[in-house]
């Protein structure tokens, strides 16, 4: 018999979470550790951050996403050896991710100037979706009748070179991945539900005045049977304490950002997304807050300060 089913725009989201698979940030420039894994310990200190992002404020449907992610690395000292520790939770519709990583990371020193790190991530993700909250038009339906939870071992790869004017990044967050009664294979498809994604990153800061400096930057992302989704940014830092900028993201939206760095020892950081796509109509776009807290960073003495 064929089954009609009326699924509420949750459920649209659940999907949307499963193409989405991993949370968007805004902010990205101030979460490299996110991003890749080659990033931990590129600072001469640890740091810590932690972003809250509310997707879709103000909807008109349920289940707009929400985003907590937690960061911290930095170096060991006397070794050419990053580490660093990320958690994460991401709710979207009924479908919620919670995710454990540890990174660790080598740097090769190619010059006075710029290093070059390769680094891997590895850790779990829990994977549930609360069914009973789908609205169907056959109650006995056993699909919707259970939840469903998977947990599954990730490592991740990225490379990362940098000096203290200018960066460039690539990273593959989930490399490999493994499903419970599955092959651990580097064809995702046939061990989980996963697939591939590809981060490009790059960045300079150049200087405008004394007191004045540009810092653009560029986030592409790719995964397979998808356009590529390009962030593209625009920041200028003010006497390097004040930081204002716009970011534009193909297809999608656009989005100011702020922050302040009130010393060497605290950060905070806000941006708002406006939607440029179908949603626009049904929400007021999406607002980003980050808090970051460095350790260590007034001990060390530099002359030319890190911007990323």
């Amino acid at each position: 018999m064929k089954i009609f089913v009326k699924v509420s725009v949750v459920v649209l989201l659940a999907f949307t979470a499963s193409g989405q698979q991993d949370p968007m940030l805004t902010q990205y420039m101030f979460n490299g550790l996110y991003l890749n894994p080659a990033y931990a310990g590129s600072h001469e200190y640890w740091s810590s951050t932690l972003s809250y992002r509310s997707q879709w404020v103000g909807a008109t449907f349920d289940g707009a996403p929400q985003t907590v992610i937690a960061a911290v690395d930095g170096p060991v000292r006397g070794k050419n050896i990053g580490l660093g520790f990320i958690a994460s939770h991401d709710r979207i519709g009924v479908t919620r991710t919670t995710t454990f990583m540890a990174d660790y990371a080598y740097q090769i020193k190619l010059n006075d100037k710029s290093k070059l790190a390769l680094g891997l991530n590895a850790g779990v993700a829990q994977y549930s979706s609360n069914l009973t909250e789908v609205l169907v038009w056959d109650e006995g339906d056993e699909i919707y009748a259970n939840n469903q939870n998977k947990v599954l071992p990730r490592i991740g790869f990225g490379m990362y070179y940098f000096s203290k004017r200018y960066y460039i990044g690539a990273s593959i967050p989930t490399l490999l991945a493994y499903e419970d009664g599955n092959d651990f294979s580097m064809d995702l498809s046939r061990g989980t539900f996963l697939s591939r994604h590809y981060l490009f990153t790059a960045g300079i800061v150049l200087d405008v005045s004394e007191n004045v400096k540009f810092k653009p930057s560029v986030l592409l992302k790719y995964t397979r049977n998808a356009p590529v989704e390009g962030d593209l940014n625009f920041s200028a830092v003010f006497r390097d304490m004040f930081w204002i900028g716009a970011t534009y993201r193909t297809g999608d939206a656009a989005a100011i950002l702020l922050e302040y760095r009130s010393n060497n020892f605290f950060r905070i950081g806000y941006s708002y997304d406006i939607t440029f796509s179908g949603l626009r109509s049904y929400q007021s776009g999406s607002h980003e807050i980050m808090i970051g807290i460095d350790f260590g960073k007034d001990l060390i003495k530099v002359k030319t300060p890190r911007y990323f």
